[in-house]
């Protein structure tokens, strides 16, 4: 027996969910299917359980995609507005915590709780724990084989995510579906993901593990100036994660640890005004005590700053304020707060999310080759683009 529906949507993330309740209010019949027991989960575990639900900044600048304008249309669709007042509705307490980042006050289930409390509103159906394991198109209706039952629909909307955090539940099942259908799927890489380093390098950070400063991270003309933070495997912190996304392999970073500060000219005064003073004291004073010394040690320097020649004051100031490293590669996708890549914008409408070859499939989220910088915008995205699919299927 195949049940049918108007509107069927695999993955029950936030974008499927979004793209299920705007369906579901223009009367048609949905189902959200997902394979995971919990709803929701990246949700859940998002901001620290608070769930960074969106960015006040959203604009088409914070996102990479190979397209860069795809974006454009739904995020004016769909704006963050719209959904803070979603988030309003539901009377649920949030905070600006820094750059235009809004959190939950108390906790991430209370979007989902909103979020499940709406596809009930709009009689969406959800079945998790529910494999698919065939998708085929007879004609112009999708038929949907799953480990529970049957089902036939009109249309068809892949939500199923990217690669990042397989732990829970991350799959390639949204690539696989486009490559079935004939679909572009640009190449996959984790982005927002912790870097790695080896040797001398992983050592220092090995050494300095826990320390955190704010520095400015750049990558070609890119750049992002915000927290960083020395780990066990190399570094990380959001400043790490933004320029991860857009770091190439075998190439450097550079990092400036000392933002709003010429380290050669201030040492340079130092010099003349107070000679006698510790090189790795100075340096305290502008960094973390723990660094100055471990910068002084592996550069081999120590006592009165009078003693230092100018090529060495050289070398120490663009080992603050010009900092190359190279790392060898990232912590990969169990990590990874997003994926980069996906299916290729220039198979979709921008306007609809549908496939541009196939009549009634959409591609929403993740899945798609539009990611954001860290700070709510992949939220946004989700959101933004699963309210264009179900104004449409």
């Amino acid at each position: 027996m195949v049940k049918r529906f108007e509107v069927i949507i695999i993955g029950a993330g936030a974008a499927g969910m979004l793209c299920a309740i705007e369906a579901g209010k223009r009367g048609k019949k949905v189902l959200i299917i997902d394979h995971s027991k919990k709803i929701g989960e990246k949700i859940r575990i998002s901001g620290g359980g608070r769930c960074n639900f969106t960015n006040i900044n959203t604009n088409p600048s914070k996102f990479i995609s190979s397209n860069p304008n795809f974006c454009i249309s739904a995020l004016k669709q769909y704006t963050q507005n719209d959904f803070i007042n979603l988030v309003k509705k539901y009377d649920i307490k949030f905070h600006e915590k820094k750059l235009g980042q809004l959190f939950c006050d108390n906790s991430s289930q209370q979007i989902i709780d909103m979020l499940l409390e709406e596809c009930k509103s709009a009689n969406v159906m959800l079945k998790n724990e529910t494999s698919v394991s065939s998708v085929t198109k007879i004609e112009n209706e999708y038929f949907i084989q799953t480990n529970l039952e049957d089902y036939v629909c009109d249309s068809l909307v892949i939500a199923s995510g990217g690669l990042s955090i397989p732990k829970i539940g991350a799959t390639n099942f949204g690539y696989q579906i486009a490559k079935q259908f004939n679909i572009n799927v640009i190449e996959q890489n984790p982005g927002l993901v912790p870097l790695t380093f080896q040797d001398i390098f992983l050592k220092n950070c090995q050494k300095l593990a826990g320390l955190s400063l704010e520095a400015i991270v750049s990558f070609q003309k890119m750049y992002f100036e915000e927290g960083m933070l020395f780990t066990h495997r190399g570094l990380s912190g959001p400043s790490i994660l933004q320029i991860s996304s857009y770091w190439k392999l075998g190439e450097k970073i550079s990092i400036n640890l000392a933002p709003g500060f010429n380290i050669f000219n201030l040492l340079e005064e130092s010099k003349l005004s107070n000679p006698r003073q510790d090189i790795s004291s100075i340096i305290s004073e502008f960094l973390p005590k723990r660094f100055a010394m471990s910068l002084c040690e592996d550069l081999k320097i120590s006592g009165r700053i009078a003693d230092l020649s100018k090529k060495m004051i050289k070398e120490i100031s663009n080992s603050i304020n010009n900092w190359e490293v190279k790392p060898i590669g990232t912590e990969g996708y169990r990590t990874a707060e997003v994926t980069l890549g996906g299916i290729d914008t220039k198979e979709l409408s921008s306007k609809t999310m549908m496939s541009n070859k196939n009549q009634g499939l959409y591609f929403i989220g993740e899945v798609v080759d539009v990611t954001g910088h860290l700070g709510g915008y992949n939220f946004q995205w989700a959101w933004s683009s699963g309210y264009v699919a179900g104004q449409h299927v």
